[in-house]
């Protein structure tokens, strides 16, 4: 079976799966990878670049290295290559769960326990939640499905798409080690640097095509792209700039402000000012969204991934052809 395929069918395969289940409560492969990368980091810690540079080259290079022996090792079995494709989609998406844990804080506000939704906040973001009302708590909410759009579902594909299940796997180890070291508290100023910054380069390619299908797949697509044009660029993280911005005018809502993180608060500029502050309903409207771009991102990914599949077979043809042809002469 031809490369292309085996990502089509396994990816597929993967996402109906987080689909049906989220991702496993125990023994999650990521989970597995955070504790490997914590006692590589343990190992290594310096207040120093390079040192994080090599921490991020082991941990993310390892991720990779596995992902390209699981292939080859599978590569003479069609149905163990789809089930390996498969099994790495679902372990490195998570699209069902990110929409478990926003609709659980959404039912808290619209019951009106604030605290209950409080409690739930940080299984979602690193937000401290005693800081935040009904109306915060709802667009933290929201702009972190959009965020986790990309992160943790197209990103993934997009990768996935371009190297097969190494690129599935190593664009979620990097995510992952990012989410560890990558912010910038005193331990990690340095430390974290490289993996912030490759983070910021593998996300690229996966934010801009989160922020494109949530133009197509949103319920205002010139409200989105304006938003896209207007605000993407004043936020701080290049690749949560177009997708929050693209979410906010897709929704119609203002996300960005005044937020907290560890006791620290930050002054971001507003995402959409023309829209309306967010309620607790529309955190239900960002997780359809959020799925849908999913959807959709499986699908350009899968497209391109045959029409790629199919040149290069093409091509093969003509040469063989080719071939053929000086043999007789």
């Amino acid at each position: 079976m031809r490369a292309d395929r085996v990502f089509v069918y396994g990816a597929t395969a993967g996402l109906v799966v987080d689909l049906l289940l989220g991702d496993p409560r125990r023994g999650h492969p990521v989970a597995a990878f955070g504790r490997a990368a914590g006692a590589v980091e343990h190992a290594l810690w310096r207040d120093h670049r390079g040192r994080g540079a090599l921490h991020t080259a082991l941990c993310a290079g390892g991720a990779v290295a596995l992902g390209a022996l699981a292939t080859r090792a599978a590569r003479r079995s069609r149905t163990a290559s789809v089930a390996l494709t498969a099994a790495a989609t679902w372990a490195v998406v998570g699209g069902t769960t990110l929409g478990r844990e926003a609709r659980a804080v959404g039912g808290a506000l619209a019951a009106g326990d604030v605290e209950v939704a409080r409690e739930r906040l940080p299984h979602l973001c690193g937000r401290d939640p005693h800081s935040l009302d009904e109306q915060q708590i709802a667009r933290a909410v929201v702009e972190s499905v959009a965020e986790n759009t990309s992160d943790a579902v197209v990103g993934a594909l997009v990768w996935g798409a371009l190297a097969g299940v190494p690129g599935l796997v190593g664009f979620r180890a990097v995510n992952t080690l990012d989410a560890m070291v990558g912010h910038k508290s005193p331990r990690y100023l340095r430390f974290g640097w490289a993996s912030a910054r490759l983070d910021d380069l593998v996300g690229w390619p996966g934010a801009r095509l989160t922020a494109g299908l949530a133009v197509v797949a949103g319920g205002d697509p010139r409200g989105a792209v304006r938003a896209w044009r207007a605000d993407a660029a004043k936020h701080p993280s290049p690749n949560a700039g177009p997708v929050e911005a693209a979410f906010a005018g897709a929704l119609g809502v203002r996300l960005g402000g005044t937020l907290s993180y560890g006791g620290r608060t930050e002054h971001r500029p507003v995402l959409g000012g023309s829209g309306r502050p967010v309620e607790f309903a529309d955190i239900e409207r960002a997780v359809r969204l959020s799925r849908r771009v999913g959807v959709l991102a499986l699908a350009v990914g899968a497209g391109v991934r045959l029409a790629y599949g199919a040149a290069r077979a093409a091509r093969a043809e003509r040469a063989g052809r080719r071939g053929a042809g000086k043999g007789r002469g």
